[in-house]
């Protein structure tokens, strides 16, 4: 029984250690990208940076790719917290903007972070059954504004995050002028709003979407 214990002990120690080593690799691609672009996150500079030696990093990652990868989807959890706590915030009526103003922050702070999640050629899935959860958990943000105020629900989901996506990228690489940042979200959010019906029950959607 002991000797269980000590085993069980010595199992648990080391699952810690492989994950503060693997959390540290990933502190140290996400700090090195913010600083000189993703292009300088390599196994060698990583290995140099954090005293691992190279082994030890395809150990957990398999391949500077399995690196990257593991920043995306880290990126989508982060995401997908910030997205909730705009969601849950505020009352119902001004959800939307919240969201959406949350996800463009997201997106300013984080640039590099916003690259990896959406630029780079990576091989996360999205879409199917395949799709880590913390990709299904962001976008379950965008589920929850639209649920219940539309038979399209999904399809409104991708539409509103797709163009949040598209004004994020344009400002990033400068094809929008931050000026108008608000007048866009103003009218955006016009685009996903859905007033309820006059008797206080019903909802009606702002916008036709078509079969």
């Amino acid at each position: 029984m002991a000797t269980k214990l000590a085993n069980n002990r010595i199992a648990e120690r080391k699952q810690r250690e492989r994950q503060a080593r693997r959390a540290q690799i990933i502190s140290a691609a996400r700090r090195i990208a913010e600083l000189e672009g993703w292009s300088n996150v390599t196994v060698r500079r990583l290995s140099d940076e954090i005293s691992y030696s190279q082994p030890v990093l395809y150990a957990h990652f398999g391949s500077r790719e399995g690196i990257l990868a593991a920043v995306a989807i880290e990126g989508f959890q982060e995401l997908g917290m910030a997205l909730e706590q705009a969601r849950k915030r505020v009352k119902r009526g001004t959800r939307v903007e919240s969201v959406a103003a949350g996800y463009l922050g997201f997106a300013a702070a984080s640039p590099a972070l916003y690259e990896v999640m959406f630029s780079l050629r990576l091989s996360v899935p999205f879409g199917d059954a395949a799709t880590p959860p913390e990709l299904r958990f962001a976008f379950s943000q965008f589920l929850e504004l639209f649920r219940g105020q539309s038979s399209k629900s999904e399809v409104l989901s991708e539409l509103f995050w797709a163009s949040l996506h598209g004004i994020a990228e344009l400002t990033r690489t400068k094809r929008f002028p931050p000026s108008r940042q608000k007048e866009r979200v103003r009218a955006l959010v016009e685009l996903f709003s859905f007033p309820r019906g006059g008797n206080g029950t019903g909802v009606e959607s702002a916008m036709t979407v078509p079969p």
